[in-house]
């Protein structure tokens, strides 16, 4: 059974970090495509940050350059969404996906397994 389980979020003052934590049991983290996803009350879930097992590679929008990093924890089978410099628009739920055709998408109904969420909120 695949099961993935996010952790590190909470409550950040403008400009902290937070680093969240997937932890993804029943698969490896080498056979799939990791993403992380967000979604703020009342809006769409958005695409966040990706890592592909297929090539190694990582995608995320030019929004989230520079601010977000994600990376692979291979020793513990995690995945890793490092956050800097936070906003308040950056209140979401945040969510992490794993794709079993090993391939990033910004489309989350590509994506076969979910977690549950961690809550980040940014006081203003």
């Amino acid at each position: 059974q695949v099961q993935l389980v996010e952790s590190g979020g909470g409550l950040v003052q403008p400009g902290e970090s937070l680093r969240l934590s997937c932890a993804v049991r029943g698969v490896t983290v080498d056979d799939y495509a990791i993403g992380w996803f967000r979604q703020a009350p009342g809006k769409e879930r958005e695409g966040v940050s990706c890592i592909s097992s297929r090539d190694g590679k990582i995608y995320w929008p030019e929004s989230k350059k520079g601010r977000f990093t994600i990376s692979r924890g291979y020793a513990k089978n995690l995945v890793y969404l490092q956050m800097n410099s936070l906003k308040p628009e950056d209140t979401a739920k945040y969510f992490c996906a794993a794709d079993r055709s090993s391939q990033c998408s910004a489309n989350s109904d590509r994506y076969d397994y979910w977690g549950q969420g961690t809550q980040v909120t940014g006081s203003s």
